[in-house]
Parts: structure tokens; C-alpha cells; sequence
């Protein structure tokens, strides 16, 4: 038997289905077709800053009026150092010229001591200390109850984080995926020509656009005219998986990866039919020269859209770029640099899979306040005469880092998860031994 009660509850679900629908469909899905702005995250990103600002200084306030010791964040950074080679350095240290000087050994003991100090490598895989707070208890560990107006207003972020934006971003994230792989099967089906280009690119554009939106991302893209164009290959820095959506939502990309089972596996599937994406097996990731050979192919057509590719292999915490793959630089083509650094004031992007596995990370972007980055588009660089696949991605990689304020490192980001390798000890021992041979022989000239 249907009540009144019944009846004024399900009216009242309609009417917030339909509002909330209506409400997603003018300010999100729309904006989001014809790449539009309503200013309304710029505005709340403003908001957000003159709040955590209020938040530090009663932070530092009340720590001074309880005498409480404030704790300093560790930064990421390294210390500046001139670069030097190790002939420079030793010459420096044994300034009598002799084949073999004692202080030759106090010299890579004291290198090796400074690495344990100043691990280049280990800090480049943990999440930044902020020095201000941004209502994250998770993101600075001066918090504690200082006065009941601070704790009511980290209160009152929770609930908005947890109980509006999260079911919100959620709502979106459903909504652009459901629609890429909806919308790229149907385009899939379409005969090949410039009407199934243009429409799988309009596709996904819109459906990365609403992604970017579930996370209330605030890109600021710079250089537009620098943009990786056809038949390219475009290389960026690495720190979270996000980092394709940020690129994919102003450019159309081919990507390149494993192919996965599952959710994603679906999701890939349903691209590649409406884009040309280079999807490997787990067999053949491993095949050098078959994935040169895919790459080669796919640049060659300069109707295909520029291919997306991270050297770095990893994701780095946003402070530096470690060592680039050599694998992209081999093939000859144009490279478009692009630089990526996220403001970890407003959440934290980067990916540490040791520590979170996809879901948790996702969970944990969702419930931030925003994600906020710039992006650089670098003009495209070209291969030099005698200049091999290695000295080309190390001056990429230097550009990069140079344009995104990060520390330009060569360490390889596969040494989070193995040992440095035998070959690496043993170019040192070549050079050290070279320098011996070369100082020998100068005497024996002499």
C-alpha cells in the first residue's frame, strides 16, 4: 500500500536525482565537451591557500603560547654541489701527481659515507613534509589540538572532503570512464578515415576532461605552441599515474603499455578500437627490438597522434628526474619535451606502490582538496650529429628538470625495487684505472 509518506520520499529522490543530474550535466559534462572553464576551481584554489595560511599561523601561534617544539620538515633536496668528475676531484686531493696515493682510498670512503647520509636515491621515493598545514592530518606532523576553532575547522574539512567532494568525484570518475569505453566501442565499429579520427579524439578529450574534474585538478598549461604534433614521440617526467590524464586532457596521445586484465583491461581494449594505442603483452615487454620496432612503425605514419611515453619507467616524488631509458631515444624521431611539477600544498600526486597499492592511492587523491600542477610544453628536440641515444635523453632530461624546477639526477629510478648493478661498479673501476694508465703514461713521457 503506497502512503503519503512513500509517495513525498520518492518525489523527493526524483527531485535530487534530477537536480544533482541537471547539476552534472550543465557545469561538468558540458564545460567539459567544448573544453570551457567556469572559473569556479581557480576561485576555490584561492580560497583554500588564504585557509591553510590562517591554519600554519595558529599552528605556530599556539605551539609558541604552550611552548610546544615545532617540527621541522625534512626536505627532499640535496644539497647544491658543484658538479666535478672524479679526475677532478682526485687531482684535487693528491697534488703530487703519483701513480697511487693512500689518500686516494680516505677519498671513495668518504664518497661512500656521504651516500649513506645524503641518499640521493631512497628520498626521491617518500612523500614531501609540508612545512604549512593544509587540513590534512596526513600531511604534517605539528598537528594536534591547539584551540577548538582550528580542531572545528579541520572538523568541518573532513565532512566536506569525505561527505561532498568524495561521492562527487567518485560520480565523475564513474561517469568518464563509463563514457570512454561506451562511446570509443561504438567509434570503434566506424570505417577508418578523418570522421573516426576526429570523433575519437573529441571522445577522449571529453572523457579525460571529466576525469581531471573528479579530481578538481587546476592545470596550468604553458608554452601550447610547443605542443607535441604527429608522428612524435612525447616524453615527460613521471610522479603519479595521473600524469596521462593531466596531458591527455589538453592533446590527444597514443599510449604505450602492458596490456592488463580486469577493469583496465577493458577500458584498453575499448581504446585501442577507436585509437591506434601500442598495448604489449606481459611476453613481449621485455623484447627490445620488437618494441622498437612497434614504435618505428607507428612514428613513421604522420597521421598518427604523437606517442606518450615516461623514460623514467617509475614514479619520482615530484622533486627531481632520475635517469631516462634510452629505448625512446633511439628511434629517429622529433622528441617533445614536457615538464610536469604538482603543488603539493593542496594533495599530495605522487604514487609510492610500496606503500599504496591503486585503489588506496586513488582513495587518498579523491579525499585531498585539489590537485594542482603546471605543465611545460618544451620546444621539440631533435638528435645532434654524433651524438648517441644516451647523451640525447640525458639533454632532455636536463631541459625538463631545468624548465620544472627539479634536481636533474642519474641514478636509475629501477633502483627503488633492485641493487645497483655490477656495470655501474665497474665503469667506475675503468675510469679510476684510466686515470692511473693516464697518469703512468704522462710520467713516462716526462
Amino acid at each position: 500500500i503506497n502512503s503519503p509518506f512513500n509517495s513525498l520520499l520518492c518525489m523527493l529522490l526524483g527531485i535530487s536525482f534530477t537536480v544533482w543530474f541537471t547539476l552534472l550535466l550543465v557545469f561538468i559534462v558540458v564545460p567539459a565537451i567544448f573544453g570551457l572553464s567556469f572559473g569556479i576551481r581557480t576561485l576555490y584554489m584561492k580560497v583554500l591557500l588564504k585557509v591553510f595560511e590562517w591554519a600554519t599561523l595558529r599552528i605556530e601561534r599556539g605551539a609558541k603560547e604552550k611552548k610546544h617544539l615545532l617540527y621541522k620538515p625534512n626536505t627532499n633536496g640535496i644539497i647544491a654541489k658543484k658538479p666535478t668528475s672524479l679526475e677532478e676531484e682526485l687531482k684535487e686531493i693528491r697534488r703530487n701527481g703519483s701513480e697511487f696515493a693512500v689518500s686516494d682510498i680516505f677519498y671513495f670512503c668518504r664518497r661512500g659515507v656521504e651516500s649513506i647520509v645524503d641518499d640521493e636515491v631512497t628520498k626521491r621515493f617518500t612523500a614531501e613534509e609540508l612545512e604549512s598545514w593544509n587540513l590534512l592530518t596526513r600531511s604534517n606532523y605539528n598537528f594536534q589540538h591547539i584551540s577548538a576553532r582550528l580542531t572545528a575547522l579541520w572538523g568541518l574539512g573532513l565532512l566536506i572532503r569525505y561527505c561532498c567532494l568524495l561521492p562527487l568525484r567518485l560520480t565523475l570518475a564513474i561517469t568518464g570512464v563509463t563514457l570512454l569505453v561506451v562511446f570509443t566501442t561504438i567509434i570503434g565499429f566506424l570505417p577508418n578515415g578523418r570522421m573516426k579520427n576526429f570523433l575519437s579524439e573529441k571522445v577522449h578529450l571529453m572523457c579525460y576532461r571529466i576525469c581531471v574534474r573528479a579530481l578538481t585538478a587546476i592545470i596550468t598549461y604553458h608554452h601550447s605552441e610547443n605542443k607535441p604534433k604527429n608522428g612524435g614521440i612525447c616524453v615527460a617526467n613521471h610522479t603519479s599515474p595521473i600524469d596521462v590524464i593531466i596531458l591527455a586532457s589538453d592533446g590527444c596521445y597514443a599510449m604505450v603499455g602492458q596490456t592488463h586484465g580486469g577493469l583496465m583491461g577493458i577500458i584498453q581494449r575499448s581504446m585501442v578500437k577507436a585509437c591506434p594505442h601500442i598495448w604489449f603483452e606481459r611476453s613481449e615487454i621485455k623484447d627490445r627490438h620488437l618494441v622498437a620496432k612497434r614504435l618505428s612503425d607507428h612514428v613513421e605514419d604522420k597521421n598518427k597522434l604523437p606517442i606518450l611515453i615516461f623514460p623514467e619507467g617509475t614514479c619520482i616524488n615530484n622533486t627531481s628526474v632520475m635517469m631516462f631509458k634510452k629505448g625512446s631515444f633511439e628511434i629517429a624521431s622529433t622528441i617533445y619535451p614536457v615538464a610536469i611539477k604538482y603543488d603539493p600544498r593542496f594533495g599530495e600526486a605522487f604514487w609510492n606502490s610500496s606503500k599504496f597499492g591503486m585503489v588506496s592511492y586513488l582513495l587518498r587523491m579523491m579525499s585531498s582538496w585539489a590537485i594542482v600542477c603546471s605543465v611545460w610544453y618544451l620546444p621539440p628536440m631533435s638528435r645532434q650529429e654524433g651524438e648517441d641515444a644516451v647523451q640525447f635523453a640525458n639533454r632532455v632530461k636536463a631541459a625538463i628538470a631545468r624548465q620544472g624546477g627539479l634536481v636533474d639526477l642519474l641514478w636509475d629510478g629501477g633502483l627503488k625495487r633492485s641493487k645497483v648493478k655490477d656495470t655501474f661498479k665497474e665503469e667506475q673501476q675503468k675510469l679510476y684505472s684510466k686515470i692511473l694508465v693516464g697518469t703512468h703514461e704522462d710520467r713516462g713521457r716526462s
